[in-house]
């Protein structure tokens, strides 16, 4: 059985309203205004996550630890040198 020409036309129709929603959907999504706020709230999300609190911790603690260690050695070399600079000067006398 043939489909009449008014069928066709609502299909036709039905199916040009179905993509226009779609496409508005889609600009709604790939607004970056949109985009943005969507991987802000993915990124705060995630950092709530105990697993990644800790890792961050981790990471600052590494950080910390590294800054410590540097300054430590840098003020044991200053005393090194300020010892060295000491015997030059009493060699020298």
């Amino acid at each position: 059985m043939a489909r009449s020409i008014e069928d066709i036309q609502r299909d036709i129709e039905r199916n040009r309203n179905q993509l226009a929603r779609t496409l508005d959907e889609l600009s709604v999504r790939t607004n970056p205004k949109n985009v943005a706020e969507d991987a802000k709230t993915r990124v705060t999300d995630g950092l709530k996550e105990p697993k990644v609190q800790a890792a961050i911790g981790v990471v600052a603690a590494l950080i910390v630890g590294g800054i410590v260690l540097s300054v430590s050695r840098g003020r044991k070399r200053n005393k090194e040198l300020d010892r060295i600079r000491e015997m030059i000067e009493q060699a020298a006398k």
